[in-house]
């Protein structure tokens, strides 16, 4: 079978991109929303990421990836990044970078855990905390594009405050259903009590095996591999299981 191209020729997304950051948006405590302007952006396909390189006066040089939120638009990405504490990235990132700033970035990066809008069948999307933008890339194209392939999320987050994109998930899209999972404190009217992701979370909030659904799981590496670990448990096939992870410890 083809493969469906990667937006973009390998020598232009392997070349490193000066962005100038045109908007800065707080998503919560500890996470914001860039907005950076790429004149000569190839495009990317929902679910893709981008390489972040910071150099400091005295040469020193360090990356990060990060994966991009918004769907594709022609002249630029949004990216989302949350604080890790003793980072040395995502605090410059958070705290200090402002419309103005440049940073330099290249790709878009990877072709399995992306969502193309020729696919018609159910989508199962599993979040753990920041884990959720590259999820909401897919969202956000599905609507751009008018797809009515069903989407379901399922969101895990410690608590309300640390949600992301919180007024755009109430809003809500057509054929999409999402389902808050809080490891550390629920809100009052939640139906769910605290508590880590279970197989019977994925249950009541996913898709039947026989329906052949496709999973995208993504956040922490714990989270992930658990989770991962559960579908394939209530019967999943682990191809149709497709999973991004990041960090040591889960959420």
């Amino acid at each position: 079978m083809a493969r469906t191209a990667v937006p973009g020729r390998l020598g232009d997304r392997l070349r490193w991109r000066t962005a100038e950051v045109t908007g800065r948006r707080v998503e919560s405590a500890t996470a914001v929303t860039l907005t950076l302007d790429l004149p000569d952006w190839p495009g990317h396909l929902a679910g893709q990421h981008v390489d972040v390189r910071l150099t400091a006066e005295d040469g020193y040089s360090t990356q990060r990836s990060y994966s991009i939120a918004s769907a594709p638009n022609g002249g630029g990405l949004d990216l989302t990044v949350q604080r890790t504490p003793g980072g040395e990235v995502s605090p410059y990132l958070v705290d200090e970078l402002v419309p103005g700033d440049q940073l330099e970035l290249r790709g878009p990066v990877g072709g399995w855990f992306v969502w193309r809008q020729q696919q018609t069948e159910p989508v199962l999307l599993v979040a753990g905390g920041s884990g959720l933008v590259p999820l909401m890339c897919m969202i956000r194209v599905r609507e751009g594009v008018g797809s009515r392939a069903p989407f379901r999320l399922l969101y895990a987050v410690r608590t309300p405050s640390d949600v992301l994109y919180r007024s755009e998930l109430r809003k809500g899209a057509p054929g999409l259903d999402t389902t808050y999972l809080y490891s550390r404190e629920a809100p009052a009217d939640s139906p769910r009590p605290p508590g880590r992701i279970a197989p019977e979370d994925l249950v009541r909030g996913g898709w039947p095996p026989d329906f052949e659904p496709t999973c995208y799981v993504c956040g922490p590496t714990a989270f992930v591999e658990k989770t991962a670990a559960y579908l394939v448990l209530l019967g999943h096939a682990p191809e149709r299981v497709r999973t991004e992870r990041f960090g040591d410890s889960g959420g």
